[in-house]
């Protein structure tokens, strides 16, 4: 396959000579080669009629029109075919000649006087510098506007090329990435196709496949005649019957459709080369149909959220990633990164889509999930994607379709891909079948948002159900979905998943291509969010006092994190505020609701209350949030819980489609319907707490926020609580239910329980205010408290850190891959009752640098001589690394003049572990060796993992260089090293540095032969404290066995030899053990 392209844009047309006149074409000589073929004279069009095999030299004229071949095949015809062949070893063929054409014309040195110009007329020497291709300078100064049919006079048909020193053929180097197949073009002669590649700027690349013919198959130059091209009827601007019209190329880029009239020959302005730039960048011309439809779909996701919906606080998009839940189990669950790791994702999900595109493969189709807990705003987001893109600030989308995953939660058999997209949404979308087949073309430019991907029934079954094979094939919604998330539907599309994460992930989850994660607000992000909405309010005046209103209350400070809670705040705050000026908010989540819903409730109709609640639990136990007009039980009741805004029509939804305005509200209502319904029976309560196993709990937990809520509402003083709600009469039923509730969580042992439900029961106490609770639940605190590998929010810190103060006990905590923020972390490790923690290396030093900047003096000391990384075990480079940097941080310290003496951490460490794998092992090794010697109290230093180091002699040879300040080392394990004769010779000059200390030597499983063997033999008189050693399974024969044997004979301080090996014949081990009983053969 040979790859042709238009000639660059240079000046290489004679001046007009008049209407009679011909165009001669000098062909010369084409022997050889590509290279031949490149530095001749031959113009491209002609290479384009060789498709054919005519016998030019016996032709005068050849005339070329725009009608079609008979061989051309339709747009459908060539889709297909090119489906078929996608896989075929022929196509890889083709491209990889395309690539070693590249290769072999820019790396011949034959070329390098040679002009690099492109055969493309749209690209100008300045757009190819600025691609970094090399030009001569002398090429930009003769290099011109090639004219085009309109600035040639009108009875001009024929042209003749002038001859130029340049080569009148160059190679377009094609970038890595996709490809582009044009299949619509009905005029391209057989042998012939049109590409175009993405990043190349390139509008039109033709490709002819087949043989060259050789120069005897070429005329002589006088010898051909070519007419002039005729311009086509249908299409403006093109003289070549290559060139397809608007129609057949819809997404065609704008460049290659547009016609350039107007100019002249041999210059341009610049207010129309920048004229040009523009229209380069416009959307390609569509049908009408099509362009209406765009236009629609526009205004549709263009519209602002009005008010207070419309405030927006940028939160952090964090990239998330997933780990195994256990190593015996291949289920994914989200790993909680330390803080100082996160990899923060600048510029909101437009943005990270937006850069998404460059990491795209060919008709592949991308899945994207953005996931975060019920309230940090993962709507909000989805719907600022299609404002960004309807504001034209993702341009790699043509379209773009969100869809709430509830609105898929339908019966039935005969949906299509086009109801997917335009009929079961929220808001239906009129469109014309010409439409659906125009986004058929091009899949690749189609976004479409599956919001609260939770909310979906069936979720696992994605990746594995049927689906059909074509679009048209009408299915079931679960097939449609199966299909996308296949890649059979829609193939090249963007899917963005938006969800929920609780425990393990669904495999459409854990298949995504990138995730991302919402964090929620900061601190500061939570107080700016108050003066925002205050100020939308119109109530400036109250920014100051709400914000003091917050910051007396730390926990609902810290759960502040969430928007929707901190929305919830500062609808109280302004209630509050409008009463007079000794308003307070309430202590816990439980009173927040009570005092946002109290005051709907006082004229609501009777019962109104109980049969919302009623109603947000069923819908929680189907996983749904959303409900239809006519399943509320009276109109009254509809009526009311719209006027009071716990219900709402969810943004472009239906008109009898309604929703709660926020998950946490729902779960409110959940637990209140607990609380009030004689439906539950009292045995059964407590199971709603969820800390119980999953296997005995009735429901699953979906409504994550009712065990907090039930015992608040449950235990809290009726009258400011459940009596405020729904009066005294109803309350009848929450006294027996107090009492069930309080004999199972009095009998719950917190130490038993697992470290996310010791959070739980810590929150639920919380909220109960009921002192007898908290003080069995604080007082059976385990002294050593472990959350590793649990996340901490903010909330569960500030709870945690009320209960260590409430028990009056010592405790230690061990902080490491939760996720703690440094507030958090400073807060918990500041209080007197905490004497040692654990938490992640890089988290520990950004919070000493943020005390240290801040001076506190105090904190830092504290923080310092409280941290420990006993036991230590190195399993990546970041852990090195982060070692590295603790090291670094003492020999600072030490060397300031304010402080003086080793850390803690550093000084008292005792065992270190090391166990990074074959490949990152000996890489890293070295970085350890560098660092090991600050370590003055080490005795245990294990090189062995299952997966095996192999830091071999280069690194034995390097850790012995440290013996000498290893002052308290007993044991070193260098099992598995891959260690030969040389290391063993090494480590036995090395070993009476350790003489005083070492207590157990393992080099189990390496390399050591009979050589290694005399080595050790000849050092182990002088290891006086040496206890046990181990040699098994090395390379010495029975002569290095008796070597050693011979040797153990003068050491009565060692009490085992372990060196059972199997090239030693069992024989000799057995006769060498009776001779010496502390010879090990097990």
């Amino acid at each position: 396959m040979r790859c042709l392209a238009p000639r660059p844009a240079g000046s290489y047309l004679s001046e007009p000579q008049g209407s009679s006149q011909c165009a001669i074409m000098e062909v010369g000589p084409l022997e050889g080669g590509y290279l031949e073929l490149l530095n001749s004279d031959a113009d491209p069009l002609c290479l384009y009629h060789f498709y054919d095999q005519m016998d030019l030299a016996g032709e005068e004229e050849i005339e070329l029109y725009s009608e079609p071949d008979t061989d051309t095949i339709n747009c459908d015809q060539f889709s297909r075919l090119l489906c078929d062949i996608e896989g075929d070893e022929e196509t890889r063929e083709a491209y990889a000649n395309i690539a070693e054409l590249d290769q072999y014309v820019f790396q011949d040195s034959q070329l390098e006087g040679l002009s690099k110009d492109i055969f493309i007329e749209h690209i100008g020497p300045d757009e190819v510098i600025g691609e970094s291709m090399e030009m001569p300078a002398e090429v930009g100064q003769k290099s011109q506007k090639r004219p085009f049919p309109e600035e040639l006079p009108a009875d001009l048909k024929h042209w003749k090329p002038v001859p130029s020193s340049s080569s009148s053929l160059s190679c377009l180097n094609l970038p890595e990435g996709p490809i582009q197949f044009v299949p619509t073009i009905s005029t391209l002669p057989h042998g012939l196709w049109q590409i175009s590649g993405a990043g190349t700027e390139v509008s039109s690349i033709f490709i002819y496949h087949g043989e060259v013919p050789q120069a005897s198959q070429v005329p002589p130059p006088s010898g051909l005649t070519v007419h002039g091209l005729p311009t086509s009827p249908d299409r403006p601007g093109s003289t070549s019957p290559f060139a397809p019209s608007a129609t057949d190329l819809p997404s065609m880029p704008e460049p290659a459709l547009t016609s350039r009239a107007n100019m002249t020959e041999h210059k341009t302005s610049p207010t129309q080369c920048q004229a040009a730039g523009e229209v380069s960048n416009k959307l390609p011309k569509w049908p009408e149909p099509v362009e209406q439809f765009y236009r629609s779909l526009q205004d549709t996701y263009g519209a602002e959220p009005a008010g207070r919906d419309g405030i927006l606080v940028e939160v952090d998009l964090v990239r998330a990633r997933l780990e195994r839940s256990s190593s015996k189990s291949l289920e994914r669950e989200l790993a909680t990164p330390d803080w100082a790791e996160r990899q923060l994702a600048q510029g909101g999900l437009a943005e990270v889509l937006l850069a998404d595109k460059e990491h795209r493969r060919p008709r592949e189709t991308r899945v994207i999930a953005v996931l975060g807990k019920a309230g940090q705003g993962k709507s909000y987001w989805a719907g600022a994607v299609s404002r960004a893109w309807a504001c034209g600030r993702l341009p790699q989308y043509d379209f773009v379709f969100s869809v709430p995953c509830h609105c898929l939660n339908r019966p039935g058999d005969a949906y299509g891909l086009q109801d997917l997209l335009f009929s079961l949404g929220p808001q239906p979308l009129v469109a014309a079948d010409e439409v659906f087949s125009h986004i058929l073309k091009r899949p690749d430019r189609v976004l479409l948002i599956l919001d609260a991907f939770e909310e979906l029934e069936a979720q696992d079954g994605f990746l594995h159900s049927t689906c059909g094979p074509a679009p048209a094939e009408p299915c079931s919604l679960r097939g449609l979905l199966a299909g996308l998330f296949q890649k059979k539907l829609l193939r090249g599309c963007t899917l963005l998943l938006t969800a929920r994460p609780r425990g393990r992930l669904v495999q459409s989850l854990s298949k995504a291509d990138a995730l991302f994660e919402l964090s929620g607000f900061s601190m500061e992000q939570a107080q700016a969010y108050v003066m925002r909405y205050f100020e939308s309010s119109g109530m400036t005046e109250h920014q100051d006092r709400a914000l003091t209103l917050l910051r007396d209350r730390p926990l609902l400070l810290s759960h502040s994190h969430s928007p929707t809670l901190c929305r919830a705040v500062c609808q109280l705050s302004e209630a509050l505020l409008e009463l007079g000026e000794d308003a307070k908010l309430p202590s816990t989540l439980t009173g927040l609701y009570v005092g946002l819903l109290g005051r709907a409730a006082l004229n609501s109709p009777p019962g109104a209350l109980a049969e919302l609640a009623k109603l947000a639990w069923e819908l929680g136990r189907r996983h749904q949030s959303t409900l239809q007009e006519d399943q509320f039980p009276s109109a009254d009741v509809r009526t009311w819980a719209m006027a009071k805004g716990l219900v709402q029509h969810p943004p472009g939804a239906a008109e009898s489609e309604l929703a709660f305005p926020s998950f946490l509200l729902q779960c409110f209502l959940g637990a209140l319907w607990l609380a009030l319904s004689g439906e539950i029976k009292d045995k059964e309560l407590p199971q709603y707490l969820a800390l119980t196993p999953r296997k005995k709990r009735p429901y699953d937990n979906w409504l994550e926020g009712v065990p907090r809520f039930l015992a608040g509402l449950i235990f809290q003083p009726r009258a400011r609580c459940l009596g405020a709600l729904v009066g005294p009469s109803a309350t009848a039923l929450a006294d027996r239910k107090q009492k069930v509730l309080a004999r199972y969580l009095k009998r719950l042992q917190p130490g038993t329980l697992r470290a996310r439900q010791l959070l739980e029961l810590l929150h639920c106490a919380h909220e109960a205010e009921e002192a007898g609770i908290w003080q069995h639940v604080v007082q059976e605190l385990p002294a050593r408290l472990s959350f590793l590998g649990t996340r901490l929010t903010p909330p569960d810190a500030h709870v945690l850190g009320k209960a260590l103060e409430a028990a009056g006990r010592d405790f230690s905590l061990d902080l490491r891959s939760t996720g703690i923020c440094p507030s958090g972390l400073g807060s918990l490790v500041g209080l007197s009752c905490v004497t040692r923690f654990r938490a992640a290396l890089s988290d520990t030093v950004v919070l000493w640098e943020s005390l240290r900047q801040h001076g506190e003096t105090k904190l830092l000391q504290a923080a310092e001589e409280k941290f420990t990384i006993e036991p230590f075990k190195a399993k990546s480079l970041k852990d090195v690394e982060d070692l590295g940097k603790l090291v670094q941080t003492q020999r600072t310290r030490s060397s300031s003049e304010d402080t003086a003496g080793e850390l803690p951490a550093v000084r008292d460490l005792k065992k270190l572990e090391f166990a990074l794998g074959p490949i990152s092992g000996p890489q890293t090794f070295p970085k350890l060796v560098q660092i090991l010697t600050a370590f003055s109290s080490l005795q245990h230093l294990d090189l062995d993992a299952l997966s095996e180091n192999k830091i071999g002699d280069e690194g034995v040879s390097q850790l012995s260089a440290t013996f000498p300040q290893l002052k308290s080392l007993e044991t070193l394990n260098l099992s598995q090293n891959n260690i030969t004769d040389l290391g063993a010779y090494k480590l036995a000059e090395a070993l009476p540095s350790l003489a005083a200390s070492l207590l157990r030597l393992s080099l189990y499983n390496n390399c050591i032969c009979d050589v290694g063997a005399e080595s050790l033999a000849r050092v182990l008189p002088d290891m006086v404290s040496l206890r046990v050693m181990d040699v098994q399974y090395n390379k010495f024969t029975a002569a290095g066995a008796q070597q050693l044997a011979a040797s153990l004979r003068r050491c009565p301080h060692v009490e085992t030899l372990a060196m059972w090996t199997p090239t030693i014949p069992f024989s000799v081990q057995e006769h060498l053990q009776q001779q010496d009983s502390r010879i090990s053969l097990r």
